[in-house]
């Protein structure tokens, strides 16, 4: 969606989720059109500086906007004109603002360290403002119920607010070790989640005021390799600190497995959810028990260069692994012996590698910018290479109807190809703003997911191309994407040593 002068700072999609309204440092507001990506009518003008937080109202018929001038707007979304006078009050530039469930309150917080309530229909304040943190709050939202507004602040805290009486419930909820940059409830009230400066997510209990388990960021290097198990109730991730860690999706509860002497680059589970492979720069690729947290039998050795990729057979009774060496590599999982002779034809480090759905087909992407498929079981390239991409391929993976294959390169683009044909499926799905490091199709193979140097994670319309979202939060590249096996939740994980978990 382009039409911006400068920066985006805030993105919200409207309740019925077809259009898109945006905040930018030009100082406007614009309204998208999700399905189409054209703008609705003319830009929202009217801020003296920066649009740093914008929010639809319940019914999609406003919008909220907060900026840098130190105001709140409230605009009507389909003529596209403000309604009433600015909201002021605060003192410093407005980083957070958002409605309350019913519509007929405002909440916003803001540098000047304060929290404030507004009447969204004759936009007075209401009652005092919320005083309490010692350093700009970045985020602030409303409960589901309404009657509690939650907020994070510069001073590495959230804090509980009475949102009828202006009045801290509470003591602060402490964790975190940098700024609290985003908070959110979730749909029961029970829970808080947020995230922050200093690289970790944490949930918490909203009754309670303490932390729910720990944080998914244990790792002590860039996290390079995410996956869920079959189940989706676990998530493996495989880090450059030369360890990978087991989570409970529930509980964010990890247990870590040692055995590489170098960085961890790739980690998928078993079909049946009980082993972990793994491929590391240390040439090796490994198995792991994954309820007993240690690894089974020796590794693989074979390879004579960096491991850059290893992935299952949907039987599981085969690995495949991908390398620098530019050989792609078949193992007996059970044995952890090579099956004949390594697949030869690449000119350059082989990245990714995957089985087909039916376990008879492998698909590479190499240094060598081809994609290659390739006979499983006798170890033959299937007709020619697919060229396009004008990079490197980092990732590749099959549709699971198998007739499909999507690859993701430094070229900065996401592309589809036709896999019996060897041919790609119309222009490339979009760009990242730098390379792509992982690609994946969704269960119904109806979405592609795709992380990226450039932070983000971006999904797909597999069939008709076009960006449907863009996921937002890491602070370095994006090394690693996968999505749940409902399809609801994607992971990720990525260099600034976390791993996240999306809706």
């Amino acid at each position: 969606l382009e039409g911006h002068t400068d920066a985006v700072i805030s993105v919200a999609f409207s309740p019925d989720g077809r259009r898109i309204v945006s905040g930018s440092m030009d100082e406007t507001v614009r309204v998208w059109d999700a399905g189409r990506g054209a703008q609705i009518g003319s830009y929202l003008e009217g801020h003296m500086d920066a649009v740093i937080s914008v929010a639809f109202s319940p019914n999609g018929k406003r919008i909220v906007s907060g900026s840098r001038d130190e105001t709140v707007r409230i605009w009507d979304s389909e003529r596209g004109v403000q309604i009433g006078s600015n909201l002021e009050g605060h003192t410093d530039a407005v980083y957070s603002v958002a409605f309350s469930p019913n519509g007929k309150r405002i909440v916003s917080g803001s540098r000047d360290k304060t929290v404030q309530i507004w009447d969204a229909e004759g936009g007075d304040q209401i009652g005092s403002q919320l005083e309490g943190h010692t350093d700009a709050v970045w985020s602030a939202v409303f409960f589901p119920d309404g009657k509690r507004i939650v907020s994070g602040s510069g001073d590495k805290t959230l804090r509980v607010w009475d949102a009828e009486k202006g009045l801290q419930i509470g003591s602060q909820l402490e964790g975190h070790t940098n700024q609290v940059i985003s908070v959110s409830v979730s749909s029961d009230g029970r829970r808080i989640v947020s995230g922050s400066l200093d690289k970790t997510v944490r949930v918490w209990d909203a009754e309670r005021g303490v932390q729910i388990g720990s944080h998914l960021g244990g790792h002590t290097d860039a996290v390079l390799s995410v996956a869920f198990s079959p189940d989706g109730k676990r998530i493996v991730s495989g880090s450059g600190d030369k360890t990978m860690k087991i989570w409970d999706t529930e509980r964010g509860i990890g247990h870590e497995l040692k055995g590489h002497t170098d960085g961890v680059i790739s980690v998928a589970f078993s079909p049946d959810g009980k082993r972990i492979v793994s491929g590391s720069r240390d040439e090796t690729v490994r198995l792991w028990d994954v309820e007993r947290g240690v690894q089974v039998g020796g590794h693989f050795e074979g390879h004579t260069d960096v491991v850059w990729s290893v992935a299952f057979s949907p039987d599981g009774k085969r690995v495949v692994s991908g390398s620098w060496d530019k050989t792609v590599r078949v193992w007996d999982a059970e044995r952890g012996v090579e099956i004949g002779s390594h697949l030869e034809g690449h000119t350059g480090a082989v990245w990714s590698v995957a089985f087909s759905p039916d376990g008879k087909r492998i698909v590479s992407g190499s240094w060598d910018k081809t994609v290659r498929v390739w006979d499983a079981e006798r170890g033959v390239q299937i007709g020619n290479h697919m060229k396009g991409h004008t990079g490197e391929i980092l990732s590749v993976a099959f549709s699971p109807d198998g007739k499909r294959i999507v690859s993701g390169s430094l070229d900065k683009t996401v592309r589809v190809w036709d896999a019996e044909k060897g041919m790609q499926i119309g222009s490339h799905l979009g760009e990242h703003a730098d390379a792509v490091w992982s690609v994946a199709f969704s269960p119904d193979g109806e979405r592609v997911v795709s992380g990226s140097r450039d932070q983000a994670v971006r999904i797909w319309d597999a069939e008709r191309g076009g960006q449907v979202s863009c996921l937002k939060g890491h602070t370095d590249a994006v090394w690693s994407v996968a999505f749940s096996p409902d399809g609801k939740h994607i992971v990720s994980g990525s260099k600034d040593k976390t791993v996240r978990v999306w809706n």
